[in-house]
């Protein structure tokens, strides 16, 4: 009896001691992507989103390529906000060539917030003058007085195509100093050369003078390039809950950015950029979102190039003035608002937000004291409407298909990764 006892021991014991050194089962590539894709956001997850480019809009026809959005976080989710940067490349039909890389950026705890603007643009502009309203009203289309005869040149009453490539490199720092709020410097650089101005022909009778042209030889700009490089101020105050798409927090920005010749600028010169964003959760559940967003921009002392005068759709992001095209409403001075409602509609289990859609309106207007147009004399409206897809729940990077209708039978459709605003 005894020996059969002590058999039995030592079969459950070696039983025992293989079970114990049976090595654990590897996981599989598929099983580890997907606990990798459930697990909570914490320090150093990265959510990277690539989706091929196709689109048309007014400013560039239709264009193909590839974008980026990648968001992450550099410290605890808790306590920093999450980080976001896009990134493109895109051709278009109109031979145009578009590299572009923007990011904001939080450092852990958000004691520095990082802001870049990096773009090379070979490209194209439909201008049409500066000021807003009527097109009769602008220079170009009024004709332009020549300076040493009491005559005009012929007037335009229809886009002007100026060709250009542009290196822009925007960076600011800024460092937290209250909840939310944070003040820094930036360094900005544009260098804009290469320019063709279709329409220009001083060989004409008379002659055929393009509002850039016109511009250039008021204020002392060459034709060929112009560089403007400058020091900023920035005062930010931002409570977004989430940068890519925000369910509540308010956002403002106040820029004076200084231009001297020393540091390469053209002409000496100041401008001032004043940004406010508020987002309204309509049923404290974040499925009938309100938000609002408005700006204003302004050369304030000295002569800006004409391409760098404040214009839709020269926000870090390119996003206002959907239903224009970028650019064509300028002057010395802008004012932008715009409202957009978006509604969550159905989704999954795991993403229950994964589809929405948005109806908004913009109005803007621009100032051009050479033809004696001032702020809000004429303010140019647009309305539009479009579908979101949330492409991933946790860093709500979503893609934006939106069309727009402007005044003078402008329009356009737009693509973007992430909420325009």
């Amino acid at each position: 009896m005894k020996i059969k006892l002590l058999t039995l021991c030592l079969f459950l014991l070696g039983l025992t001691l293989a079970n114990a050194q049976e090595p654990e089962r590897e996981l599989t590539r598929k099983e580890k992507k997907r606990l990798k894709k459930e697990e909570p956001p914490h320090k150093g997850s990265v959510y990277f989103t690539p989706i091929p480019v196709i689109s048309a809009n007014p400013s560039f026809g239709f264009m193909y390529g590839v974008a980026t959005s990648t968001s992450w976080y550099w410290g605890d989710p808790a306590t920093t906000n999450i980080s976001s940067m896009f990134a493109g490349v895109t051709l278009t039909s109109k031979g145009q060539t578009l590299i572009t890389a923007k990011t904001t950026a939080f450092s852990e705890d958000n004691m520095l917030k990082f802001d870049l603007d990096w773009r090379y643009l070979k490209s194209s502009q439909a201008t049409y003058g500066l000021g807003s309203g009527p097109l009769s009203n602008r220079l170009a289309s009024n004709g332009f007085q020549l300076n040493d005869q009491n005559a005009f040149s012929a007037p335009i009453n229809k886009a002007q195509l100026l060709a250009f490539n542009w290196f822009r490199a925007y960076q600011t720092v800024t460092k937290k100093v209250a909840d939310g709020t944070y003040l820094g410097l930036g360094y900005h650089l544009d260098i804009i050369s290469n320019f063709k101005d279709n329409l220009l022909d001083l060989t004409a009778e008379p002659p055929v003078i393009t509002s850039f042209y016109a511009y250039n030889s008021k204020y002392g700009f060459s034709n060929d390039k112009n560089t403007l490089s400058g020091l900023s101020l920035n005062g930010i105050y931002d409570t977004r809950d989430n940068i890519n798409a925000p369910y509540k927090g308010k956002y403002a920005q106040l820029t004076f950015r200084v231009n001297p010749k020393f540091l390469g600028s053209n002409q000496s010169s100041t401008s001032l950029w004043a940004e406010i964003r508020n987002y309204f959760d309509l049923t404290k559940d974040h499925k009938n979102m309100l938000a609002v967003w408005a700006y204003g921009s302004f050369q304030t002392s000295g002569s800006l190039p004409y391409m760098n005068l404040p214009a839709i759709g020269y926000d870090q992001y390119s996003s206002s003035g959907r239903g224009y095209t970028q650019g064509s409403i300028k002057g010395q001075g802008l004012m932008y608002a715009e409202v957009e409602y978006r509604r969550k509609l159905f989704g999954t289990e795991k993403n229950p937000d994964k589809w929405g859609i948005a109806l908004f309106a913009n109005a803007t207007t621009a100032s051009n004291k050479d033809a004696d147009i001032k702020l809000f004399n004429y303010i140019d409206p647009a309305i539009g409407g479009g579908i979101r897809f949330m492409v991933n729940a946790k860093s709500r990077t979503t893609l934006c298909l939106d069309y727009a209708v402007g005044s003078r039978n402008s329009s356009g459709i737009y693509l973007g990764l992430n909420e325009f605003f």
